[in-house]
């Protein structure tokens, strides 16, 4: 009888030893899950392009290309007017809840005939519908947007603000009356230098990172019942938004996305 005790309690301290090391599926986390790259540094496998006023999937002018391990965004075959091609590459993967990071770059100069807003400025998408449903001239997804700005040397142009195209979400508590709410922690990079941003979404709960530091955070996104577009995205009437895709802004100025990596709750 001593026996039997002794090895029944041999049994558990050994379970619960495997499982404190991770060996049992009872005691899983998000602690275990692992950064995922999905941006293979070769070719844009798993990714959909969408440029405005072309079918999906044709890279107009080689706007989207990958060289030398970089995914690159340029407009040198646009001619002498940008005339609002906007576009945007998609994972094809719609996504719930995770953490998206990306290390980014502005290059070079705006594209001729760009608006004026377009000198640095892109951003990620997410939360955004399916690339299958945009219109052929849409410019811009419903979606949320991490948006970057970069700097002219000079002037503070901070990047982070949330950006809304069809959704609502609350920041304070109140839900947003403009279309882009600033990061609560300004920061402005100049020049070339390579910047890490991230999204975390979870249940309903957005947070903004750059360089590993939260400036940015709100909740409780909705859409938007009086835009087209969102109220068909509306299943049942509930507007709720829980998932969607991600996708990085095609918006006239040059910029390269060295790391595209992913961790999903």
């Amino acid at each position: 009888m001593h026996e039997k005790k002794q090895s029944f309690n041999t049994f558990w301290i050994l379970f619960v030893l495997t499982a404190f090391l991770g060996g049992s599926p009872f005691f899983s986390n998000t602690m275990e899950k692992e950064w995922v790259s999905i941006f293979n540094g070769t070719d844009l496998s798993g990714w959909t392009i969408k440029i405005r006023g072309y079918p999906l999937g044709e890279n107009f002018g080689n706007t989207m290309r990958v060289e030398d391990g970089l995914l690159k965004i340029r407009y040198d075959a646009y001619g002498p007017e940008f005339n609002n091609r906007f576009g945007a590459v998609y994972f094809d993967k719609e996504l719930t809840n995770y953490r998206l990071k990306v290390e980014y770059r502005f290059v070079g100069e705006t594209a001729p005939g760009a608006p004026e807003w377009g000198y640095r400025d892109s951003g990620i998408q997410f939360h955004g519908q399916a690339p299958v449903t945009q219109k052929l001239t849409d410019a811009f997804p419903v979606c949320l947007e991490y948006n970057f700005h970069g700097g002219n040397g000079t002037d503070d142009r901070p990047l982070g603000a949330a950006c809304t195209n069809g959704i609502f979400i609350e920041y304070k508590g109140e839900r947003n009356t403009t279309t882009c709410i600033p990061a609560e922690i300004p920061k402005t990079f100049h020049g070339d230098q390579w910047v890490t941003a991230e999204i975390e979404v979870k249940e309903g709960n957005i947070s903004h990172f750059v360089n590993g530091e939260e400036i940015l955070s709100y909740t409780n996104p909705r859409y938007n019942p009086e835009n087209e577009t969102a109220k068909m995205l509306m299943a049942n009437g509930i507007s709720k938004v829980k998932s969607g895709y991600i996708s990085l802004q095609s918006n006239s100025h040059p910029i390269d996305f060295r790391k595209i990596e992913l961790l999903e709750y």
